[in-house]
């Protein structure tokens, strides 16, 4: 197949520079999309300098992709060229599985990673959305609601269906009182979309810096977690906190803050692990928990959401040739609130 251009990371030390990556034939079954944008994940940091410890390079990252379809398998009924589509962070799943649980693929073995991994055959390596096009099967491209811009829309496949899918799995709601913990790229979608869902949503954030934008999305209140009087003066008020946070902070004080029978859920993940005291979820039989995406079928549900909401990410959009200054200012968290690669900049 055509040779498309593109950024990877050919080493953990070294920064994102051009390069030419062969992608793989396209089969019957399979979309060829030409990519117009693409959001850039904290977890492209980690994975580009091997900070997770499993990288492959050259890695090609980017796992909120959007474009338009440029080709199709003959196999192929739910696009067509023209189609305005996306792909989430997996383009495969349940490979070692008898059957594919559509609800909860992205929890079974066998997930195929949009970047970073390798094909069913073991060998062809998946390459991201920091190029030109990409090429995926049927069953993992997402169809983009006719009224959300690809470029805002990009990131609501991670950043969006990572924080839809606790919000929905908790049950937030009209009468749920719900805390977001981080006001970034990942926190901003939350107060969005549980705003949407009619729950009550206050941020947690470090200062009062971003106040003014938490209240604007959909927040009802906002503290600063730098001000020890924050943790005296809510505890025991939420249902559920949904932690963003990437950096180790004390989970056993964000506990504190739930009612009875209250969860926080992680979607961050710190580099290190985090010490939680026995009695913070003992005492008002609380719950720590875990999320992770979306399967399919929650991503489109997803979208479809956000598309009869008009939900989209704030951005900030950059050319490719950006990228390495954008993910320093990722680690400053000096965006508001989520980078999108305006893939045309690559012809620049």
């Amino acid at each position: 197949m055509a040779m498309p251009n593109g950024f990877p990371a050919t080493d953990a030390s070294k920064p994102l520079a051009p390069f030419t990556s062969e992608r793989r034939e396209p089969n019957d079954d399979d979309v060829v999309i030409s990519v117009q944008y693409c959001g850039v994940c904290h977890s492209d940091i980690h994975q580009a300098r091997n900070e997770w410890g499993n990288s492959r390079y050259p890695m090609v990252p980017g796992h909120e992709v959007a474009g338009v379809v440029s080709a199709v398998g003959s196999k192929v009924t739910k696009f067509k060229v023209g189609d305005r589509v996306g792909v989430g962070c997996f383009v495969n799943s349940c490979i070692g599985c008898a059957t594919r649980d559509l609800d909860y693929e992205h929890f079974l073995p066998g997930l195929t990673q949009t970047y970073n991994d390798v094909e069913a055959d073991g060998e062809t390596p998946t390459y991201g959305g920091y190029s030109d096009s990409i090429v995926v099967k049927e069953g993992y491209v997402l169809s983009f609601p006719d009224n959300i811009p690809l470029d805002a829309g990009a990131p609501l496949l991670c950043a969006g269906i990572t924080l839809y899918s606790p919000l929905r799995h908790w049950r937030a709601g009209p009468g749920k009182k719900v805390a977001i913990v981080g006001m970034g790229g990942l926190g901003h979608m939350g107060v969005k979309l549980g705003a949407a869902m009619g729950a009550d949503i206050t941020v947690l954030s470090q200062t009062l810096s971003k106040k003014e934008d938490g209240l604007k999305l959909g927040a009802k209140d906002y503290y600063a977690t730098n001000d020890a009087e924050t943790f005296k003066t809510l505890a025991g008020t939420f249902d559920l906190i949904i932690n963003t946070v990437g950096t180790a902070i004390d989970w056993n004080a964000y506990l504190n803050l739930l009612k009875f029978d209250g969860s926080m859920v992680l979607v961050g993940v710190p580099e290190h692990a985090v010490p939680v005291h026995a009695f913070s979820v003992i005492a008002g039989r609380k719950s720590l928990s875990g999320s992770m995406i979306g399967s399919i079928k929650e991503t489109q549900e997803m979208l479809d959401f956000c598309g009869a909401h008009n939900i989209v990410s704030e951005i900030e959009k950059i050319a490719i040739q950006d990228i390495n200054e954008a993910y320093e200012r990722v680690i400053k968290s000096d965006v508001r609130y989520r980078f999108v690669i305006d893939i045309a900049s690559l012809a620049a």
